[in-house]
Order: C-alpha cells, then sequence, then structure tokens
C-alpha cells in the first residue's frame, strides 16, 4: 500500500470514529473495504489517491464479484469506497470525487428466518429445565433468549445493557442501537421473571471486580459477548424443527408473530429501530408468505 493511501486511511478512520454514527462493526468494515481497494490499485502501480478514477474503482468492484462475493457484499463494498471518497474531497485530498458516480448493485432481499412458535416452545422447554438456582449459566442462557425474543433487540444490543438499563417499574429496557441512538424496548412477563431471578441469585453468583455494571456476564463474570449468545442460539435452535439460524432470527421472528398477532406496523419499526418503515415491511411479505403457505397445505381447493 503506498504511503498516501496509508495516510488517507488513517485519516478517515479517525473521520469514521468521530462520531459519525457508524456501529463499531460497520467502521472495521469500511476500513477493511476500503485497505482491499488501496491494495488493489498497488498492485496496479498506482500510488497517488490524486489519481484515483470511477473506472479503477469499478474494475476492483468487478474483481470482487468475480471471486464470489454476494450483492450485498458488493453493495457495502461500493457504500464503504463512496464514503471514503467524499471524505478525502472534503478533506482537500483529491480535487474531485470519483465515488460519487459509482452505482451499487441493489442487494437481493431474502426473507428472514422464522423461528415457528412450535420451535420457539421446544426452545423455552429446554432453557427453563437448565434454569436451575444451582445453574446460574443456564439462567442467563434462559434470560438471553427471553429478551432477544421479547425484545427483537439485536445481539450487540443485548450484551451492551447495563444494570441501570433496566426499567423495572415499567418491564422496559434502554439500549443503544446503530447510529449511537438510544430506544426504550418492552418485555414481558416470562423476560421479567428470568431477569428476576438472574438478579437475585444468578449473577451474584457470576459476578467479580471485573463485571462492572454489565448486566448479562459470562462465566468468567465479565461482560457477555456476541459470538457466545450466537453459540447458544444456533446451538439450540439447530435441535428444533427450524433448524440452526443466529440470533437475528429470534429478531425477525419477534417481528413477525407481532405483526401476526395485529400489532402496528409502525410500532414495530419504533420497537426494532428502524430508520425506515420500508425496513419494517419485509416483515409484512414474511406474514403474507406464512398465510400463503397455511393456505396451500389447509384448503381443499388451493
Amino acid at each position: 500500500m503506498s504511503t498516501s493511501f496509508a495516510e488517507a486511511i488513517v485519516g478517515f478512520e479517525t473521520h469514521l470514529d468521530a462520531g459519525r454514527g457508524y456501529s463499531a462493526n460497520t467502521v472495521k468494515a469500511y476500513l477493511i473495504d476500503v485497505q482491499d481497494l488501496a491494495a488493489y490499485l498497488e498492485k496496479q502501480k498506482l500510488s497517488n489517491l490524486e489519481d484515483l478514477e470511477l473506472e479503477h474503482i469499478r474494475d476492483w468492484l468487478w474483481q470482487v464479484t468475480q471471486k464470489g462475493a454476494t450483492k450485498a457484499t458488493v453493495a457495502r463494498k461500493s457504500a464503504a469506497v463512496r464514503s471514503f471518497t467524499a471524505w478525502a474531497l472534503k478533506s482537500g485530498l483529491t480535487n474531485s470525487d470519483p465515488g460519487l458516480r459509482l452505482r451499487s448493485p441493489k442487494a437481493s432481499r431474502t426473507l428472514p428466518k422464522v423461528v415457528s412458535r412450535e420451535s420457539l416452545a421446544l426452545v423455552f422447554d429446554v432453557l427453563q429445565e437448565k434454569a436451575t438456582a444451582d445453574n446460574p449459566q443456564g439462567v442467563r442462557d434462559l434470560l438471553a433468549v427471553e429478551l432477544l425474543y421479547a425484545s427483537g433487540a439485536r445481539v450487540s444490543e443485548l450484551v451492551g445493557l447495563d444494570l441501570e438499563s433496566i426499567d423495572y417499574s415499567r418491564n422496559i429496557m434502554r439500549v443503544m442501537g446503530k447510529g449511537a441512538k438510544q430506544r426504550m424496548i418492552p418485555f414481558g412477563q416470562p423476560a421479567r421473571d428470568a431477569l428476576d431471578t438472574w438478579i437475585r441469585i444468578s449473577r451474584p453468583m457470576l459476578a467479580n471486580e471485573k463485571s462492572g455494571r454489565a448486566l448479562i456476564l459470562n462465566s468468567r463474570g465479565q461482560r457477555i459477548g456476541v459470538r457466545q449468545i450466537y453459540s447458544l442460539v444456533a446451538n439450540i435452535l439447530e435441535a428444533t424443527p427450524t433448524g440452526s439460524a443466529g440470533p437475528h432470527s429470534l429478531r425477525h421472528s419477534a417481528a413477525t408473530h407481532l405483526l401476526d398477532g395485529g400489532a402496528d406496523l409502525r410500532a414495530v419499526q419504533e420497537l426494532l429501530g428502524h430508520a425506515s418503515l420500508g425496513t419494517t415491511q419485509i416483515y409484512t411479505h414474511v406474514s403474507i408468505e406464512r398465510l400463503r403457505d397455511g393456505y396451500k397445505n389447509a384448503h381443499p381447493r388451493a
């Protein structure tokens, strides 16, 4: 990587970190994407940022596509480069913005995987059986899944909860979502019951000087990580008719089941923290698909 590109990327990282509203995962992905572009340009003997042109970016994206990248990946890389070139122009590092005319492919939107109510019943039966007074990890696992499904929260939002994030008087939790935006999410009585047991009995059994104010702890008493929650959900769903799926499937399920039950679309949008109502509308398609499947299976003249 040439020095000029390396210096620009360092400045770009500072820009992304300086309260731009990007999540840590987005910052990391954007930096990797721009570094990947810089490595490609270095092979093309392009060392000056000012010499970067639209065709160079298009050639790089074409190679990325040829290596099997999905449309979603190419779309994200395009967004990363557009953000980088716009910042470079605004910072005076270039005299033009070659990414301004870059069009990214529309990512094909597949319907999210929804955990059936039958599978969820099996999941909670298994978790309840393990959530005994002498098994704090079992109570924690039950609490994690209860909160994910009850609230529709992202797993990153779940692991970021602190003790002060819970309003016990109203059964509401405060999460930090994408773009550093806070929102309040209600949860039901089963999640409250698991939370009460965790706070009174199980968390003190795991807590130590490293725990801080983190709500959910791992076996070492530290704030639990995303990977551990992912493994928990994937493993327990694998034994159900739904099959293996990550924690995001519980978010999808919460939204779909709410709409199936007659919840208002904008209320679900608010619950999930979607900036656009269009993002939430995908769950209406899920419900329609479920209705169509039920019709085909049940109606004698389907």
